[in-house]
């Protein structure tokens, strides 16, 4: 098809026409005198449709390449010489290449005269094709992304390079031979009419004019040839043949472009695609701040903050942003903030788009998008292979992940793999719905295969899923009928689960039903949930008077372990354990990825003040009201050795970096170092008038801290020396620890102070007073020395050693936080307490992780 554009001259020529008429640009008339010159014999003046289309006469006045006719026809209604306003490519008769004006036939494509940002992505695409040369390039994204109007775009600006121009969507699915037989007649200009019979053949045809002429190939929508329900990349049962064409377009030398656009990869692309080959691919995201335009233009307005929130929201989603205008308006009066706090993210257009992609994907795909939902943070492959029942390979679970990933559902992090806030609200709403469709009818799938909350999740995460998840199934239920109802058809369920459990019993639908009916608020007394699988349900404080679980797998589950107050935390040095003891006299080892206590054993017949792992992680050292210090192995719980010759309270223990020694401090006026080879102590410092509250060594070796009610001291080990006092103190110091440099000691106190002094000059160099009314029983140096980590009876506070600020404040329960631990990594800060929990917290965030919980056992 034969087209026409007009020049730079030409488009002056054009607009001081079109002021002479007077006519405004949206005017009728314009289109109503060109019908008449395009078809003279019809009557136009009462005409509500004309001959030619709105968005033709934009395009012409853009400069933009309209059919020939038509052209002509808005030249004659300007009162124009039509030659003297066409752009005329310059010819190069020497040049083989030479390309002479181009023909371009635009089929469905869409207005683009509206287009926002892709500058980069414009440029990168024009380089590949007119630069580059490349044969076939394919532009991948999620639905709604902008990927057509890029390719209308890319089209227009690069039609000069190219005799031939076509684009077509494949959204209506056309047989391969139908739309080959389109571009054969397009490029041969209608010259060629009997065309091969095979597929193979007529392939070959339109590599012929794609190696006559340079040809722009655009096919748009190339998902809709690709068979849903399956692995990604593969075809529709009929529509095989298209992987021949891409991949002989792909292979084969021509001078030709062909631009795919898909929200799905086929198989071909990647085979073919890399940085310097003729087949590349662009991954298309979302905008960032050209998508403001977007809003503006629908009459949004708002702060800056606003709106980068609202389009982080979606992801830079055109479409998407497109759509939530109008219920901003219309139902928010135009508060961004509020629309935010108050509406689901998905809803409309945008809920009809996902649905659209979500039943695309394959059994598979769709129960690990469910568990992407569950879990909401990022999630590696192998803890998605252990949530998955029945269990998938890793293979599988790869193989799906991939997919899912070249269908623009899926995120990537540096641990794993989360979904999009749009995709993953959309994903738990879907789970729930189907979720209280399977609890109404008695016929359970998801309910079996996937559970509506992780018993070992993060707290924060853990609370998320029972708002989001548990909370919303359980206020469904509720409208449809009373509690006890519910509670019954839960007995009826677990009834019915135990006759169909098979060996071995696998599935979630039992740990569901119990989580449920704790939020429900059910008393549990007497419920049988014998001979079942009871997965992932958190059981701390939760009474379970009388409840049967014989013969019950309760693996993956919570319960309320027997913890006393919390004397005393410590982290391993790969930090993957915690050790916690307090005044039940038990040491107890827990697993920091997941909570769960992996090894607890008597270690005194009296409170534990202090535990302490060695350096290598191999020994773990405890003291005790018993007044023994013990160490025991690490990995087995057998006690090496017992530390006798304090007498009274041992408060704390610590191990000397870089030896087999021991430092500990007592009620009995002395700290003492030990020999843990020889099990005999090897130095005592005394202090005869004041008890020894807290004692620290430096990573040096040799210098010790004591800390008692007035003052802190620094040993010489070796000469047993007292060498400074610190009398800065008028209370009790009740923990003390050197910076990993050794050149700094902060001590703790009694008046809610914290201190740190200069170890060599012996100057207090600053003090700092931590917001709680009540003593400060420990500080801590984070593991890079630049920051402290304090704790009370009410708050947790970390600090910038430096400006002496408070950085966070954690805030506790009215429980006593006796002992704090910060993880190697400096990530983690572990607080034991008087209320028998150990809290885990993030550094970074101020978010609880975590909750090691139990019941008083003094």
């Amino acid at each position: 098809m034969r087209t026409l554009k007009a020049s730079p001259e030409g488009l002056n020529k054009i607009k001081e026409a079109r002021k002479e008429k007077g006519w405004a640009i949206d005017n009728q008339n314009w289109r109503r005198e060109a019908s008449k010159i395009l078809e003279p014999k019809k009557n136009w003046e009462e005409a509500e449709r004309f001959a030619v289309e709105i968005g033709t006469w934009k395009r012409f006045l853009k400069g933009e390449a309209i059919k020939v006719n038509t052209f002509k026809a808005f030249c004659q209604v300007l009162e124009l010489n039509w030659e003297e306003v066409i752009h005329r490519i310059p010819t190069q008769p020497s040049c083989e290449n030479s390309i002479a004006p181009s023909y371009q036939d635009w089929g469905e494509a869409p207005d683009v005269s509206k287009f926002y940002g892709r500058t980069e992505e414009l440029k990168q695409l024009k380089k590949e094709i007119v630069d580059e040369r490349c044969r076939l390039v394919a532009v991948l994204a999620q639905g709604g992304i902008g990927k057509t109007a890029l390719s209308v775009k890319l089209a227009q600006e690069i039609q000069g390079d190219f005799k031939y121009v076509i684009w077509r969507s494949l959204r209506e699915s056309p047989p391969l031979e139908k739309l080959l037989t389109d571009l054969i007649k397009f490029l041969s200009n209608q010259q060629e009419i009997e065309l091969p019979d095979t597929v193979g053949e007529k392939i070959m045809r339109l590599i012929h004019y794609l190696r006559s002429s340079r040809c722009l190939v655009v096919l748009d929508n190339a998902e809709l040839i690709l068979q849903s329900g399956v692995h990604i990349g593969n075809y529709r049962a009929g529509y095989e043949g298209y992987g021949q064409l891409f991949k002989r377009v792909g292979e084969l030398a021509h001078e030709s472009c062909l631009i795919l656009t898909s929200r799905e990869q086929p198989k071909e692309i990647r085979r073919l695609a890399g940085e310097t080959l003729p087949v590349r691919i662009l991954e298309l995201t979302g905008l960032q701040e050209e998508a403001k335009e977007i809003l503006t233009a629908r009459g949004i307005a708002g702060s800056e903050q606003e709106f980068r929130q609202l389009i982080n929201h979606y992801h830079g989603n055109p479409l998407a942003l497109e759509i939530v205008p109008a219920t901003i308006k219309k139902i928010f009066k135009g508060n961004i903030t509020n629309f935010l706090l108050t509406s689901k993210a998905v809803f409309g257009d945008i809920y009809a788009l996902l649905t659209e992609q979500f039943e695309r994907l394959s059994e598979t795909e769709k129960s690990l998008m469910y568990w992407l939902a569950i879990n909401r943070e990022s999630v590696s492959y192998s803890q998605l292979q252990e949530d998955v029942v029945p269990r998938l390979s890793e293979e599988n679970i790869i193989e799906a992940l991939d997919s899912l990933s070249w269908r623009f559902l899926i995120q990537s992090t540096a641990t794993g793999f989360t979904l999009q806030n749009v995709v993953m609200e959309y994903v738990s709403d879907r789970f729930v719905a189907q979720v209280i469709q399977e609890i109404q009818t008695s016929e359970f799938h998801l309910f079996k295969t996937h559970a509506i909350i992780k018993a070992q999740s993060k707290d924060y995460v853990r609370e998320t899923q029972i708002r989001l998840i548990l909370k919303p199934i359980l206020e469904y239920l509720l409208k449809t009928a009373t509690k006890r109802r519910i509670e019954q058809k839960f007995i009826q369920t677990i009834c019915q689960l135990r006759t169909e459990e098979s060996i071995p019993r696998i599935g979630y639908a039992g740990g569901n039903i119990l989580n449920l009916l704790i939020q429900l608020q059910t008393d549990l007394s007497n419920y049988d949930f014998s001979h079942l699988t009871i997965w992932q349900v958190y059981l701390q404080g939760v009474q379970l008077r009388q409840v049967n679980f014989a013969y019950s797998d309760l693996d993956k589950s919570v319960f309320s372990q027997s913890l006393g107050s919390i004397f005393s935390v410590a982290f391993s040095p790969d930090q993957n354990l915690l050790a916690t003891a307090g005044t039940d006299g038990q040491i107890r080892i827990w697993q920091v990825s997941d909570g769960k206590q992996i090894m607890a054993w008597q270690a005194h017949g009296d409170w534990i003040r202090s535990v302490m792992f060695s350096h290598d992680g191999k020994m773990i050292a405890s003291g005790s009201n018993d007044r023994t210090i013990r160490i025991w192995d690490s990995q087995t719980g057998d006690c090496l050795k017992i530390l006798r010759g304090h007498k009274d309270w041992v408060w704390s223990v610590n191990f000397v970096l870089g030896s087999h020694l021991l430092v500990s401090a007592s009620s009995d006026h002395t700290a003492k170092v030990w020999s843990i080879d020889l099990g005999i102590c090897v130095y005592t410092f005394n202090e005869p008038e004041e008890q020894v509250w807290s004692a620290a060594f430096s990573n040096n070796g040799y210098t010790l801290a004591t800390g008692s009610a007035a003052s802190v001291k620094l040993w010489n080990v070796w000469t047993q020396q007292c060498v400074k006092v610190f009398q800065d103190n008028a209370t009790r110091v009740r923990s003390l620890s050197f910076s990993p440099d050794g050149k700094t000691l902060v001590g703790s106190s009694d008046d809610r102070s914290i201190k740190t002094w200069d170890v060599d000059s012996g100057k207090c160099l600053q003090t700092l007073q931590s917001a709680t009314t009540t003593r400060l029983w420990s500080v801590k140096f984070s593991p890079n020395g630049q920051k402290l980590i304090s704790g009370s009876a009410d708050t947790i506070q970390m600090w910038n050693l430096e400006k002496g600020e408070c950085l966070m404040t954690l805030q506790e329960p009215q429980h006593r936080a006796r002992s704090i631990s910060c993880s190697p990594d400096g990530r983690i800060i572990a607080v034991g307490s008087d209320d028998q929990l150990v809290r885990l917290w993030d550094t970074k965030t101020g978010e609880p992780l975590r909750t090691l919980q139990g019941y008083t056992n003094r």
